[in-house]
């Protein structure tokens, strides 16, 4: 088919088609159901204007919320000659209603119409990751509490160091996680700014209301600047590719420490059967598959902002090609950051506790730093301490005693939970329950 900005050249060579389109037809599918709501918002606002007669708005809003219907239902389809989303909807307006459907474009650019498919795709993403994030929560503070009288080694420098505890360990991935939600937040406020209008970068000279769409597609504000507009492609895109990765990095030291503490020289946790592998040689195996493919896939996602940064980097303003290989760049990793948070949700809520580690000898260092504190309280100077425990250690008369006392806020015995409850409700509290609460004002 001819392409929306063609005129009228000829082409034999379906290379640069191939090449130019590349694989945006199965992201931009993705993006279908946005790009029709910003469209519906569009033309809601072109009627409000004068631009659209009634009976012209009033067709094709009845042809777009069929067409989101049709979305919703899983039944669409971006045909194989069909550039990309804008173009399939366009074709499939001026199918349906001719001429009318050829109205739709005045006073918008592809440019600021991917613009918003993809900041209301993104908002959407970030809210799928906050119910996530808050569930995976949850599960971490219950087993922190669960489990908070339960020791175990902590290390340093993989060397075995002072006790820590289950309630600790758990508990720390946990307030780790409001962290990644602070991030999360961070991307919200860089998306949710609405770029309709900016068109091709450099506004219109339509009289369009762009106080209108930003109210109608749900925006808190936005981007006024329509140079501005276009700037914040690339940089959406890095932002929520940012909390990604302090997502990923949490995820990837939980699955590294279980992956290590499943270890048979550790002991520390297991799993049942079901969640675990076997070797197609050694019959004894129960090999932690699962962690070490979020381990890997959380690398991978923690790589994804640098990739981004790549891409935009050295480009003036102003649209250009280089921006569509961002959806290959971030939108797979959409995918892996969901599958990580919930293979990661299935694997904790089987997991087992040795609750009988300390019980082994080779533990018994781990309270030389509770007998020099001990040795300080009855008077002995630190450095003293520190000397006379050491010298126990060396000639092997070192006898720990394993009874400990920690009630500072965030220690062993003073775990917080629930201030890291509040901290994690706050942060949450941050972002909204809905993507685009004013839809419901426009679409049937």
């Amino acid at each position: 088919m001819a392409k929306l900005w063609d005129k009228g050249v000829l082409s034999e060579d379906r290379l640069v088609d191939r090449f130019t389109v590349g694989s945006d037809r199965e992201f931009d599918e993705r993006l279908a159901e946005y790009d029709v709501i910003g469209s519906i918002a569009h033309i809601t606002m072109l009627n409000s204007v004068g631009l659209l007669e009634d009976e012209e708005f009033n067709i094709l809003k009845s042809e777009l919320e069929y067409l989101l219907d049709t979305i919703n239902k899983g039944e669409f389809k971006i045909e194989p000659d069909v550039e990309d989303i804008h173009s399939q909807v366009e074709l499939y307006l001026t199918k349906k209603v001719g001429e009318t459907g050829k109205k739709i474009h005045s006073g918008r650019s592809r440019n600021d119409q991917v613009l918003v498919d993809i900041k209301l795709y993104l908002k959407h993403e970030i809210l799928q990751f906050k119910n996530e994030i808050g569930d995976l929560f949850k599960l971490l503070q219950s087993l922190s509490e669960k489990h908070k009288d339960v020791l175990m080694p902590g290390y340093t420098h993989y060397q075995v160091a002072m006790p820590s505890s289950f309630g600790l360990w758990f508990g720390s991935y946990a307030e780790a996680l409001v962290d990644d939600v602070y991030l999360l937040v961070a991307a919200w406020k860089v998306v949710d700014q609405n770029p309709l209008g900016s068109a091709a970068g450099y506004g219109s000279s339509f009289p369009i209301d762009r106080d209108m769409t930003t109210k109608l597609l749900g925006f808190s504000t936005m981007n006024y600047n329509s140079i501005s507009a276009q700037l914040s492609r690339g940089k959406s895109e890095k932002a929520v590719a940012n909390a990604l990765a302090s997502i990923a990095s949490t995820l990837n030291k939980l699955a590294v420490d279980c992956t290590m503490y499943m270890n048979s020289n550790y002991g520390f946790i297991s799993f049942p059967d079901e969640l675990t592998t076997g070797s197609s040689i050694m019959p004894h195996k129960k090999n932690p598959d699962v962690w070490e493919l979020i381990r890997a896939n959380c690398n991978r996602i923690q790589s994804v902002p640098n990739e981004v940064s790549m891409l935009a980097t050295n480009l003036p303003h102003g649209y250009h090609r280089d921006f569509q290989l961002l959806k290959e760049i971030l939108f797979p990793a959409l995918d892996r950051m969901h599958n990580c948070i919930k293979m990661s949700m299935l694997m904790l809520s089987s997991i087992k506790i040795n609750r009988e580690i300390l019980e082994d000898s080779k533990y018994d260092y781990l309270f030389t730093v509770e007998e020099v504190n001990r040795l300080v309280l009855e008077g002995v100077p630190f450095r003293e301490a520190y000397k006379r425990v050491g010298e126990e250690v060396a000639s092997g008369r070192f006898v720990p005693e394993k009874k400990i006392a920690h009630t500072h806020k965030g220690s062993i015995g003073n775990l917080c939970t629930s201030e890291i409850k509040s901290k994690m409700e706050e942060a949450l509290a941050q972002l909204p329950t809905a993507a685009a609460p004013h839809l419901s004002e426009f679409v049937v």
